[in-house]
């Protein structure tokens, strides 16, 4: 099995590792990021990090700079963008094109002399797993003293169980994955509402992925408001542990689930997703529920600890709609476009699934 799933070819798109890095580079607090490229390289998620305050800047390389090299436009731009915001901490991003061409980002670093830290991350898309950007962001972070060794490895190996995740249960772990919209929203609520009207018993998990957690705990308040004691609620918002941004919107959702009503034990962290399923294994070993409803990376909980439930999972990704139906969750729904939504937010956004189960909850009242 092992051997089958490291050799399997993938033909749908995966997530880029220079988009992982700029990720991983906000979330370590870098106000400003250089992208050493062409100026529509990840475009589009270069636009959605100014929504959480990142400037991101590119030095727009072209056929000349393929040619003659792009170290002094760098350099220029890196002195610039020192004089119009003033960040105290910033990061220069490989692309495709600049690491192809063999550029020196340090060398343009040290002659631009900014007095500031600056993170050099020689990254391109050409790696198979788009981790491997996040760890080279966090080795440039560890060795500017950003973060200390023991975090870099406590990264690291949820960064090794993440991917693994993905080639075992997720968009990785097929050929190739059409996408799809999942179960109409209405048909999955009006199911799990008819289950809680029988009297019957649940979990209400929340294991999502940093900042889209602040949509999926929208179904887990939901939920909560509709059941009560009905269910045993369980959310990886431990706000003790990760990168500074992650420990900032894991307190930040903790508190508007609270301000709710909604009581909930910890299961690890919003970085700690791909292994919540354990802290979920301890915690329901003796209890018996008839149904489980899973907002965020449902397939990162293992379906051992799932038996015999009837299963409801929302997630944002159309690609795993059909793995999670091969696990055998039996109701699957996807909030489309959750993740530009949940840029640069501070508090809870209503989801489509939690407004779908609000709603027929009051007209069946």
């Amino acid at each position: 099995m092992a051997s089958d799933v490291q050799n399997l070819t993938i033909i749908h798109p995966r997530p880029s590792s220079i988009v992982a890095a700029l990720y991983t580079l906000r979330d370590l607090g870098v106000e400003v990021v250089i992208l050493h490229g062409p100026s529509g390289c990840c475009f589009k998620h270069a636009r959605l990090l100014e929504e959480d305050g990142v400037r991101v800047l590119t030095t727009a390389l072209d056929e000349a700079g393929f040619v003659f090299g792009g170290q002094q436009s760098l350099t220029r731009l890196l002195k610039r963008a020192k004089e119009m915001f003033d960040p105290k901490l910033m990061a220069v991003s490989g692309t495709c094109s600049s690491m192809i061409i063999g550029e020196d980002l340090h060398q343009a670093v040290l002659n631009a002399d900014l007095g500031i830290p600056v993170l050099e991350v020689e990254v391109h898309a050409g790696f198979r797993d788009n981790t491997k950007g996040v760890i080279l962001t966090l080795e440039a972070a560890r060795d500017k003293g950003i973060i200390d060794e023991a975090e870099f490895l406590r990264q690291k190996i949820l960064l090794e169980k993440a991917t693994l995740v993905e080639r075992l249960y997720g968009a990785a772990s097929s050929e190739y994955l059409a996408p799809e919209r999942g179960d109409l929203k209405y048909e999955a609520a009006a199911r799990l509402l008819q289950l809680i009207r029988e009297g019957k018993r649940g979990l209400n998990i929340l294991n999502a992925k940093k900042e889209t957690a602040y949509m999926f705990a929208d179904i887990t308040a939901a939920v909560f408001e509709v059941a009560g004691s009905q269910v045993d609620t369980l959310a990886n918002l431990d706000d003790r542990v990760g990168l500074p941004k992650v420990r900032r919107d894991a307190s930040n959702i903790a508190r508007d689930l609270r301000q709710k009503g909604v009581d909930f034990k910890l299961i690890g962290g919003l970085d700690e997703y791909p292994i919540a399923g354990e802290a979920v294994s301890r915690l329901i070993l003796k209890a018996d529920y008839d149904f489980a409803v899973i907002s965020g990376v449902p397939h990162a909980l293992p379906m051992s600890a799932l038996q015999g439930m009837e299963i409801f999972s929302i997630t944002n990704g159309p690609r795993q709609v059909r793995p999670l139906r091969d696990l055998g969750h039996q109701h699957v729904t996807v909030e489309l476009d959750l993740h530009p939504k949940t840029m640069g937010v501070t508090s809870l956004i209503e989801s489509e699934f939690g407004a779908t189960l609000r709603a027929l909850n009051r007209s069946k009242g």
